[in-house]
């Protein structure tokens, strides 16, 4: 089974691969590692994609993780994105090699780019939410959403009565053309999204905006 943890880490020599010796000793299979984040204090946050066979509890990953000095685990979940930690330079090959449908493309790319359960774009119209494209298993919109017009960087968004996910992320972006749409992500209970994350996101929905024809 596919997991994906989060952990904390000290940011020097050596740390990553203590790490991963411990996570090997707990049975666990690393099949990638991603530097999330580097931060001024010297942690580092990582995404570590991994292999469990069905007899070890990944709670065993959590305890070999906490036995090693300044290392905490922020979260561990099934990953059913596949196992795969797609590139953010991946995700931007996919939607340029496709421009007339790039704000698509980017959508589809986006639950393994960040690693999240689902992912929508929409429009306003008169007032109103009109969902563009959205990933198969992406929310009914909210009445509420009118409010996301506003988004004047990206940025956590509360939670939507209703919806599974507790964890929204979005970002606003335009297009060529001047059409403004805004990019929801969302993640069920967790991890939070990373500052990195959030301007990752802006950045990456801008692209596809230019791109978009």
């Amino acid at each position: 089974m596919a997991f994906l943890l989060r952990v904390e880490l000290p940011d020097v020599p050596g740390s990553l691969g203590s790490l991963a010796t411990a996570l090997g000793s707990a049975g666990a299979d690393i099949e990638a590692i991603e530097i999330v984040e580097h931060r001024a204090d010297g942690v580092a946050v990582d995404d570590v994609l991994l292999e469990l066979p069905g007899q070890v509890l990944p709670d065993a990953l959590v305890t070999a993780c906490h036995e090693l000095e300044g290392v905490s685990v922020h979260w561990i979940s099934r990953y059913n994105a596949g196992a795969n930690l797609r590139l953010d330079l991946e995700a931007v090959e996919a939607f340029a090699a496709e421009p007339d449908e790039a704000l698509e493309r980017l959508i589809d790319v986006l639950p393994d780019t960040f690693r999240v359960d689902w992912a929508l774009a929409l429009s306003h119209e008169d007032g109103r939410p009109v969902m563009l494209h959205g990933t198969r298993n992406a929310p009914v919109l909210p009445d509420d959403a009118a409010t996301w017009r506003a988004l004047d960087s990206p940025r956590t968004l509360d939670a939507v009565t209703g919806w599974d996910s507790t964890v929204l992320a979005g970002t606003q972006a335009k297009d060529r053309e001047g059409r403004e749409f805004v990019v929801v992500l969302g993640r069920h209970g967790g991890p939070d999204f990373l500052a990195s994350e959030l301007a990752r996101l802006g950045h990456i929905a801008s692209l596809a905006a230019s791109v978009q024809t």
